[in-house]
């Protein structure tokens, strides 16, 4: 039976479409508060097939939501290394010419291999936690139209016709945005006439296939790109015993291309057998089958008005080949999520909302360009096996002129597929020397940081209760933004003076800190961790000192205090800097002795790094950064976008 519209008119967002770009987004906000209503045109989340792959970097995200256990729960594959399969020299047949590492070791990733699970899976883990947040989705509905006028409606602008699949029910709706996160045909895109441009000339047609198989290949459970005489093959592992074979059955260079080319099941299954010989194979089940027309497209906008929004494969579409649809969507969503909450909860400028296609459209541009080269890696000879062994041992990313073009295309690729190379251009969010905010602190001199990239990974121990933790894992994604007061080595007499500078700064009427503060704050459970001052940060105190000779109380000003379960000791070794006395400190490249404050942003990536100096210009120098894109005023003269 369908599910039965809430009876209600007014909503914060629409979201139109249950895969993962519109589940994450949908997520995010009924976390935090929002009223949503979702919709799919499906009776059921996917059954079987379609996306499958969870890279390193998503996989931080989902445990800083809380959601990688739900999944991990239903055993996945993992891929640690993807093999290469090609003609021998002379001979028929197939041979292993090469391995490397899925997420190799100069990634320093948390999660170093690809999680296999299929979408039907993913779906449901993110449908029971929208459900314990009071979301439904509404199926089988789909969008019939919608108009968006601010000046008939300011507060609630868009107005959108919902239909029942079947015709049976109808509804009007408004709220202030519409989110389509319905896939390569969206409505809501051809709509608003907004095009797609397409990237690469050439198409291709694909089949793919998820079963049960019994074979002697040998690495039928690792991710294997397979090239013979016959064709290619890509192999993926799959959970419960299953195993996914992406084949090319047609391609717009072939002579007698089209685009509606198929192939049935068994006919792939004899062209997979041809490759794969002289290894044999057969299919016990088959799971999934489909053959679907793939070539590299991007919107040429993703909003027109900041209201109405496209994600996922509506902006974007690609091949199958490097595992990234879930994973970029996922982000689509994130990177709208914390920026809607900041702007609807009175934070931030509308002004924001812009950042959302720009950093999002250069996201999938950079996707698309690396889509094409990978596309070429695959359809070519690997180089000999001691070429491949050079790129994956090789743990320096400062060695490049010593790099021949294909380890370099491979190191760009491997951190890229990780999710670990995305890299946001300088705007209000992303600090650059032209941004506002220009203070003699900024980013200090020897900071590894790169604003726009993700936090580094750092192991601290946690002061209060002895636990090793991981650092960029200790607040959760709750809309904050997050500072990590890098506070130096503790003289273990009191806070050093400029600690007390910074605290007292922050106390100063205008201060980002003082101006943002909650309204009950009088009334704050002391058992609150995150945000027991403001809405819109969390402070995390590192000190560089071993845990026992840390008395929180004595070497911190009550401000920073109040953050008790926010306090760490830098105390942990590092391979990566071996020779360190503090290692977070040193993988963040801010001196042990001084320290620094880092500004990071709802998502995880870094927005603003300061020094951590005596005086008042450290908060000046994050008034003016906040400044640029806050609702108010801070600090004194600050820059405005």
């Amino acid at each position: 039976m369908a599910d039965q519209p809430v009876q209600s008119s007014h909503y914060d967002i629409v979201i139109v479409g249950a895969g993962p770009v519109g589940l994450m987004l949908s997520t995010c906000l009924a976390r935090w508060g929002y009223k949503i209503k979702h919709i799919d045109n499906r009776a059921e989340p996917t059954p079987t097939g379609r996306a499958d792959g969870i890279q390193p970097r998503s996989l931080d995200l989902l445990r800083n939501m809380g959601l990688k256990a739900g999944i991990m729960a239903h055993k996945p594959a993992r891929v640690y290394e993807v093999a290469f399969w090609d003609p021998p020299q002379d001979g028929s047949g197939i041979v292993r010419t090469g391995t490397w590492a899925s997420c190799p070791s100069f990634i320093d990733a948390r999660y170093p291999f690809t999680t296999l699970l299929h979408q039907g899976h993913i779906e449901r883990v993110f449908i029971g936690d929208l459900e314990k947040n009071g979301v439904r989705i509404q199926r089988p509905w789909t969008i019939k139209g919608f108009t968006s006028d601010e000046a008939v409606n300011p507060e609630y602008p868009v107005e959108v016709q919902l239909e029942h699949v079947d015709g049976t029910g109808s509804e009007t709706v408004r709220a202030k945005y519409l989110f389509s996160g319905e896939g390569a045909r969206s409505f809501v895109r051809e709509q608003l006439g907004i095009g797609i441009k397409h990237k690469d000339p050439i198409a291709h047609v694909w089949g793919v296939m998820d079963g049960v198989v019994k074979t002697d290949f040998p690495d039928i459970k690792m991710k294997c790109t397979i090239h013979s005489e016959h064709g290619s093959i890509m192999v993926i592992p799959r959970e419960d015993n299953m195993v996914r074979l992406y084949i090319q059955i047609a391609s717009s260079t072939d002579p007698d291309w089209h685009p509606r080319k198929t192939a049935t099941e068994k006919e792939v299954q004899e062209s997979a057998k041809r490759i794969l010989q002289p290894y044999s194979i057969e299919w016990e089940r088959v799971e999934w089958y489909s053959v679907y027309p793939i070539g590299q497209g991007i919107s040429d906008k993703y909003t027109l008005d900041h209201r109405v929004f496209l994600g996922g494969d509506a902006c974007h579409t690609h091949s199958p080949k490097a595992g990234q649809g879930m994973n970029t969507a996922f982000l689509d969503a994130l990177n709208l999520a914390w920026k809607l909450h900041a702007v609807e909860s009175g934070f931030a400028d509308r002004a924001i909302l812009h950042t959302y296609e720009s950093e999002r459209r250069d996201v999938a541009e950079t996707l698309l360009d690396f889509d094409n080269r990978y596309a070429k890696l695959f359809s070519q000879r690997p180089p000999a096996a001691s070429t491949v062994q050079a790129a994956a041992s090789s743990t320096s990313k400062n060695a490049e002129q010593e790099d021949n073009a294909f380890i370099r295309t491979f190191k760009e690729s491997c951190e890229f597929t990780s999710g670990y190379g995305v890299a946001y251009k300088p705007n209000s969010l992303n600090w650059s020397p032209s941004h506002p905010a220009q203070s003699h602190v900024a980013h200090p001199q020897g900071t590894k940081l790169r604003t726009g990239r993700i936090l580094i990974n750092a192991d601290v121990t946690r002061v209060v209760d002895a636990n090793v933790v991981h650092l960029e894992q200790q607040v959760p994604l709750n809309g904050s933004f997050r500072l990590f007061v890098f506070a130096g080595k503790p003289d273990g007499v009191g806070p050093s003076l400029a600690l007390k500078d910074f605290a007292m700064n922050l106390n100063k009427k205008g201060s980002f800190y003082s101006v943002y503060r909650r309204e009950d704050i009088d009334t704050v459970s002391y058992h609150e961790r995150h945000n027991p001052h403001s809405r819109f940060f969390t402070f995390c105190t590192v000190l560089a000192a071993p845990r026992a000779q840390i008395e929180i109380s004595r070497d911190l000003p009550p401000v920073l205090a109040r953050y008790r379960e926010h306090v760490y000791a830098d105390d942990r070794w590092d391979r990566r800097v071996p020779d360190a006395v503090a290692a977070a400190h040193a993988k963040m490249g801010l001196d042990e002795a001084k320290g620094g404050v880092v500004v990071v942003r709802p998502d995880g990536y870094v927005g603003f790094v300061a020094s951590l100096v005596e005086g008042s210009a450290t908060v000046d120098a994050l008034n003016e950064y906040f400044g640029a894109f806050t609702t108010q005023k801070l600090g004194g003269e600050v820059g405005r976008l």
